[in-house]
């Protein structure tokens, strides 16, 4: 006999419909999150809007106050310089412990890509861009180093949202500028020793120090 199917639970569905709207920029930082306002907007009750708020508090796009008012995170430079530095930490690594296996095989770098050049909007090239990094942890087969990075996921498509949007507003310039800089990281697999995969991977996230400065004040 197969056991019962279960439906995503109403916490669930209301924690990711406020995840899309954070990560998509539509609540914006510091946007007070109240408990009844957001249920009777999404046609639930508190319950689920409580539990989904403690969820996203966990994955880091939520914080409380001492009151216990619920409000979308600001990320403040200290929290962009952290998850530049954790970046940088464990994704050249990553590259390196990757680099024998996508050596012979890249299809699913190369179809990231590919949608990546065909984006419509600045929230899809972003989500695009975590995937791209997040197939080579895939690929590095390290277990504890994929559990360290995905435990930062949904903070670093905040900052990397925020950083495109602000930096090149709404216009998508960005997709082909993050399109070619994965293309030679790709190539790069494709041609390179895993330490000189390493060494490229390392100036791509470089690369992001730049744009530090543009989170100034107003992430």
């Amino acid at each position: 006999m197969s056991g019962p199917s279960f439906s995503p639970s109403r916490s669930d569905s209301t924690a990711f419909q406020l995840k899309q709207e954070i990560l998509s920029g539509l609540a914006k930082p510091g946007d007070r999150l109240a408990e009844s306002a957001v249920a009777q907007r999404l046609g639930v009750s508190r319950v689920p809007v409580r539990e989904a708020l403690f969820s996203l508090e966990r994955e880091g796009l939520v914080e409380f106050s001492a009151t216990g008012r619920a409000f979308v995170r600001d990320l403040t430079p200290q929290d962009c310089e952290e998850l530049f530095v954790v970046r940088l930490t464990l994704e050249p690594v990553a590259a390196r412990l990757a680099a024998p296996h996508l050596k012979d095989d890249c299809r699913r770098l190369e179809q990231n890509v590919a949608a990546t050049r065909r984006a419509q909007s600045v929230g899809e090239v972003t989500r695009l861009d975590l995937e791209f990094h997040q197939l080579i942890l895939d690929a590095a087969g390290n277990a504890r180093l994929l559990k360290l990075w995905g435990s930062l996921r949904a903070e670093l498509e905040l900052w990397l949202g925020r950083l495109h949007r602000q930096h090149e507003g709404q216009n998508l310039a960005t997709r082909g500028q993050t399109a070619d800089s994965h293309q030679q990281i790709m190539e790069g697999f494709q041609s390179l020793p895993p330490a000189a995969c390493e060494r490229l991977m390392r100036g791509h996230i470089l690369g992001w120090r730049e744009w530090l400065p543009v989170m100034e004040g107003k992430v």
